[in-house]
């Protein structure tokens, strides 16, 4: 009876510990489906610039390095200006389709296809032509029509090309850009840790000690129940599940 005891004090704990550490664990694509509203990379900038320089350069035909400096321009000003990143590449696509040196109407210049007359005060005898500086200043652009419309990211996108058909093509482009940071963002099963599964054994193992001690002292003449030891480890390993989740 006191080791039946001395388990049931023991297995909440353990099935608490458990529970924190699959809660700690959990998979960044979690998270990943609240970063296209609040623009914040849930993945590392690292991962994310990799998936995209790949992406870049099998889908537009850009060269590794470019592609690499594209991505990691991007990723950066995603974080200083709180854009999504999906956004930022979707509008880069539309303007120039990656052509860092394209040029447009009213002498737009670069991958966002920034006018120089119309945002002087950004410039500063800046270089629209290199990849980093571009994207900067065009983040800075959108990030400004979104702070004058109150935090609307669509009425932003809509004044950086002038149309609602051209935040709508934005937007969609954008879904394709955001499975490819999503990609970068969800980690393969087989990644976590293999702390969470023995501690969701052991919690499991007690539980099923216990019940098999429980059975042991309620009916002493009769064999423990195999089924009824198995009931409680299901039912600790689901408490865990709803707790990680």
């Amino acid at each position: 009876m006191r080791q039946l005891l001395c388990l049931l004090v023991l297995l909440p704990g353990l099935v608490q510990t458990a529970a924190a550490q699959a809660q700690q664990q959990a998979p960044a694509s979690d998270i990943v489906s609240a970063s296209a509203a609040s623009g914040v990379a849930p993945a590392s900038s690292s991962a994310m610039s990799s998936a995209v320089s790949k992406y870049l350069t099998q889908k537009f035909g850009i060269a590794k390095e470019k592609a690499a400096q594209i991505s990691q321009a991007v990723t950066g000003a995603a974080e200083k200006y709180s854009l999504p990143p999906a956004v930022l590449l979707a509008i880069i696509s539309i303007e120039s389709r990656f052509r860092e040196k394209a040029h447009g109407a009213n002498g737009a210049t670069g991958l966002m296809q920034v006018v120089p007359s119309a945002h002087r005060n950004l410039l500063h005898n800046k270089d629209l032509t290199d990849p980093e500086v571009n994207i900067d200043v065009g983040s800075s652009i959108l990030y400004g029509y979104q702070r004058a419309a109150g935090g609307d990211l669509n009425a932003a996108m809509k004044n950086y090309g002038g149309s609602k058909a051209y935040a709508e093509k934005i937007r969609t482009r954008a879904v394709e850009f955001s499975r490819v940071l999503d990609t970068a963002s969800a980690p393969a099963a087989s990644d976590a840790p293999a702390s969470v599964g023995l501690a969701a054994s052991a919690a499991s193992a007690f539980a099923a000690a216990a019940a098999t001690a429980a059975i042991g002292a309620s009916a002493p003449a009769a064999a423990p129940s195999v089924t009824s030891a198995a009931s409680a480890q299901a039912a600790v390993q689901d408490a865990a599940s709803a707790n990680a989740h």
